[in-house]
């Protein structure tokens, strides 16, 4: 399979031209299973007697309005449903990989989308509240001397949220698949030692690879697909809301 410029897998060219890579693919691919999930959730609603899928589907809801109530505050509470979907998105794409698809996330692009409309949002509330001349002011504090240092901490910003998720969820990739190679080398060594055909044929089949890369997923698929999606989401909110400040 061929890969595009940022390493992500090509599928196929538009036009042959228009390099559609895995990314892409996938990334539609999870926006279209979190639609139909929504639909699904928040169908047949009712008052009294709900069902146990609309119980969930309350408790998700609870539970995004109170992580954006708590961090950001009650006058925040519009920016439920852009920081559920941010948070959804970022764990779906990272989980993608257990069935064997390529997560955008890790491929940089995505977070970077993601980081600048955080960046968007950012300049926005700061224009709204001090307006352009306070705006530019604020980067010559405490004095003009520290206004390019200031640009350059307020435009890294995102980027760095951006790079903190990519390089997390990329290492737990490589730790994971380095693991799962040197179990596959460790057990052609163990049953290669044992005489003739027997030796052979035990050595090709990875007996080692069965369970402990299950065990190590846990942390580095699960524990921490969940942890960088909260943190982006921790700090999209702080940021957002301290914009005004």
């Amino acid at each position: 399979m061929n890969l595009d410029v940022k390493g992500a897998p090509v599928y196929f060219k538009l036009f042959n031209v228009i390099p559609i890579s895995a990314t892409l693919v996938v990334t539609w691919g999870v926006m279209l299973v979190l639609t139909l999930l929504c639909i699904w959730l928040t169908s047949n609603l009712s008052v009294t007697k709900i069902s146990k899928k609309q119980a969930v589907a309350e408790k998700l809801v609870e539970m995004a309005e109170n992580l954006v109530r708590t961090n950001m505050g009650e006058k925040w509470m519009k920016y439920v449903p852009f920081i559920s979907t941010v948070f959804a998105m970022s764990i779906f794409s990272s989980l993608s990989s257990l069935i064997g698809l390529w997560p955008p996330t890790a491929d940089l692009p995505t977070e970077l989308a993601w980081s600048v409309v955080v960046f968007i949002l950012i300049t926005y509330y700061k224009l709204k509240s001090n307006g352009l001349g306070g705006y530019l002011k604020s980067f010559c504090d405490p004095i003009f001397l520290m206004a390019p240092f200031n640009v350059l901490g307020e435009v890294f910003k995102p980027v760095s949220m951006a790079f903190r998720h990519f390089g997390n969820i990329v290492s737990g990739t490589v730790i994971n698949a380095l693991i799962y190679a040197s179990l596959v080398v460790a057990n052609h060594a163990l049953f290669g030692i044992l005489p003739g055909l027997v030796g052979k044929w035990l050595g090709a089949i990875p007996f080692l690879t069965v369970g402990l890369p299950a065990v190590i997923s846990l942390y580095f698929d699960w524990f921490t697909s969940l942890m960088q999606a909260y943190i982006f989401c921790m700090l999209t909110m702080v940021f957002i809301a301290t914009a005004e400040e």
